[in-house]
Parts: C-alpha cells; sequence; structure tokens
C-alpha cells in the first residue's frame, strides 16, 4: 500500500431524514420508465399520512438518485433531506396527474440542480494529475479538488428488483461511472440520469426538468457522446453485463485480502498489469502495476496491517488498518474500493487520509482492531 500513515478522524455523527415515521421504508428498487406511484389522477392533494408513506417509499431511490447526480454521500443526505422539506411544505400544491413518485422525483433533481450551481465538479485523482510523481514524493492531502466520494452498499441496494434493473443499479453507481458522469453538465447528467439509468420516457423527464421533449433528445444525445469518450464502449448498454460479475469479484477481493496479508510474489499475481489505483484526498494514482509497486515501495507506512472485506458502492471494499510502530491498536487508514476483470484487480480506488476514522464510521466498520 502507498498509504501515509495518517491519524484517524473524529467519528462522524449521523443525520435523521425529514420523514415522519420513525422507521425507513424498505427500498423500491431502481425505476424502469415507470413515474407514476401514488394517488389516481384527480385525488384531493396529499394529507400527512400520505405523505409519509410516498415519502418512506421513495426515500431510497431518492438517495440514489441524487448521489448519481452529485457524487457524495453527505451532499446526497442533504439534497434528500431539503428536497423532503420543500414536498412537505408544498404538499397542499401536489397535482395528482404526475404521481407522487414523479413529484419527489423532480423535486429532488431541483434541488441537486441547485446545489450544483457554482461548484467545482467531483473528481478522482486522475481526472486533474498524471500518473505517479514526478520528484518521487507522496503528495499531502489536497483541499483544492472535491473528491468523487464512496458510500455503502446497503444504502444503495435495489429490494425486490429484477437482475436487469440491478445490473443498472450497480453499474450506474460505480465510482468511474460516477466521475464520468461528472464531466457533464448538470441539465445534461440530469437528462442521461433520468434517461438512461432510470428508463424514463422523454416526455416525462421534460416534465421534471422543465424541457421540451426535443431539448431533452438534444441533451441525452450530447451526454451520450461525452460519456463515449470517457467510457468503454459496451458500458453505455448498462444491462450487457454478466450477472456473475458480482459474485467473481468478491472471490476476487477476497484473493486480494489474502494477497495483501501474503505480500511478495502473491500480491503481483493477482493484481492486473494494466491496474490502475488512485489515492484520494491526494492528488495521486499509478497506471500500471509496475508503477504502483515502487510507489508502495517508497510510500507504504510502516507497521503491521489489517484487513476486513465490506463494500462499497455495490463493489467489494477492503477496509484497511494499520498498527503504528510501538503501538498497541490498528486503526483505520484506508478504503479500498475494488473492481476486476478476468480474475485480475484492474481497479482500486483508495480512499485514504485524515479523514479515514469518520469514512469508517460512516460504513459502520469498528474504529479499532486489537
Amino acid at each position: 500500500m502507498t498509504h501515509a500513515a495518517d491519524p484517524p478522524a473524529r467519528r462522524a455523527g449521523s443525520r435523521r431524514h425529514p420523514t415522519a415515521p420513525a422507521a425507513e421504508a424498505a427500498a423500491t428498487g431502481v425505476p424502469r420508465a415507470r413515474t407514476a406511484d401514488g394517488p389516481a389522477p384527480g385525488a384531493a392533494p396529499l394529507d400527512a399520512a400520505a405523505f409519509d408513506g410516498a415519502a418512506a417509499r421513495c426515500r431510497r431511490e431518492l438517495f440514489v438518485h441524487a448521489y448519481r447526480m452529485l457524487a457524495s454521500h453527505q451532499d446526497a443526505e442533504d439534497a434528500v433531506q431539503e428536497a423532503l422539506l420543500r414536498a412537505w411544505r408544498s404538499r397542499h400544491t401536489y397535482d395528482a396527474r404526475a404521481g407522487v413518485r414523479a413529484w419527489l422525483y423532480r423535486i429532488t433533481t431541483n434541488v441537486c440542480l441547485d446545489l450544483l450551481k457554482g461548484r467545482p465538479r467531483r473528481v478522482l485523482p486522475y481526472d486533474v494529475v498524471g500518473s505517479g510523481h514526478a520528484d518521487g514524493t507522496l503528495p499531502a492531502e489536497s483541499g483544492a479538488h472535491a473528491w468523487v466520494g464512496p458510500v455503502p452498499s446497503g444504502l444503495l441496494a435495489p429490494a425486490d428488483a429484477g437482475p436487469d434493473a440491478a445490473a443498472v443499479s450497480r453499474e450506474t453507481v460505480e465510482l468511474a461511472f460516477l466521475a464520468a458522469v461528472q464531466h457533464l453538465p448538470p441539465r445534461q447528467r440530469a437528462v442521461l440520469v433520468l434517461r438512461d439509468v432510470l428508463g424514463w420516457p422523454a416526455r416525462d423527464a421534460a416534465a421534471v426538468l422543465d424541457l421540451s421533449v426535443p431539448a431533452v433528445k438534444s441533451a441525452l444525445q450530447r451526454a451520450r457522446a461525452t460519456l463515449r469518450g470517457r467510457l468503454p464502449g459496451d458500458r453505455l448498454d448498462w444491462r450487457a453485463k454478466d450477472a456473475a460479475a458480482a459474485p467473481a469479484e468478491r472471490e476476487l477481493a477476497a484473493r486480494y485480502v489474502t494477497a495483501l496479508e501474503r505480500g511478495g510474489a502473491a500480491l503481483a499475481d493477482v493484481l492486473g498489469a494494466d491496474l490502475r489505483i488512485s489515492f484520494p484526498p491526494r492528488p495521486l494514482w499509478y497506471d500500471g502495476r509496475e508503477e504502483f509497486a515502487e510507489g508502495r515501495r517508497r510510500h507504504a507506512a510502516p507497521g503491521d496491517y489489517r484487513f476486513l472485506l465490506t463494500s462499497a458502492n455495490l463493489r467489494p471494499a477492503v477496509a484497511v488498518y494499520l498498527r503504528r510502530p510501538g503501538g498497541t491498536a490498528f486503526r483505520p487508514l484506508a478504503l479500498e474500493v475494488v473492481s476486476g476483470a478476468g480474475g485480475r484487480v484492474t481497479e482500486i480506488v483508495d480512499y485514504n487520509g485524515a479523514r479515514a476514522g469518520a469514512l469508517f464510521a460512516a460504513f459502520s466498520l469498528p474504529p479499532a482492531l486489537r
């Protein structure tokens, strides 16, 4: 690992979302070309009980929608919180012809667009610097960039979704996809998510965004063209992925942990030659297994390591703990989100640095190991 030995941050507090029920309902899964979910056309404005039920049914999918738009766990939570507050305050204006679900998506999308005004796009290190580091030193954490952030898989996993919906959800919360989508202007991003990810008809996306249908179609064409330059060609067909990819990646992640524990040739055998590994919040990434091995030799933090398997963004992840020389406990060091192909690890996003402790708390990981 090329982790610098950073102290863990203070444990982050939890937030509750502004739905009236004390307990959140189960997720509804990834929507596919369906925007009506609520009272029949002509129904009266929402009363408090109807609003609470709609908010509970849709809350998780609204969070996933906001996360795709904003690429930040905290920003997505804030967006849904604000959207539900706005919806509650304006529930007397609800028009049943569109359905509760589409109404909540409209409000949430507009909150996201408001949040994106004047903000820099979120990035991964390979968006802002060349690979390696010219003078061979380990760069400091950078506050100059907003980074694409991970999310615990439990907040994203669709419930009662068919295989197509599950594949769409998994591929469109992948960190590489989120980083690519950040290159789209906010309104194009919204069109792409509503049309290609959620499968909404153009007329429904147009209604949510207050655009004409031709404007939506034009924005989608431009968004697809941008993504084609930043993702492999088959990635624009979200249902084309092999259904066996998820369990195969989990098995690969377990092999990766074993290789980390053994080190040496075992680690080299599990890493692909074309490995890409990045280290937010440091502006650092390595292109290829050999470049990574050299960086690891130079910059791995001294001490003993422990590893726990977890899951982020519907991908396997590894929580890395470090016991510094002379220490008695293993403390949070990094969270690595792992992707692979052909039985080898091909991409790792290694979240490290001073906020590792807060990140581990968000993932309900132990604050220390003995």
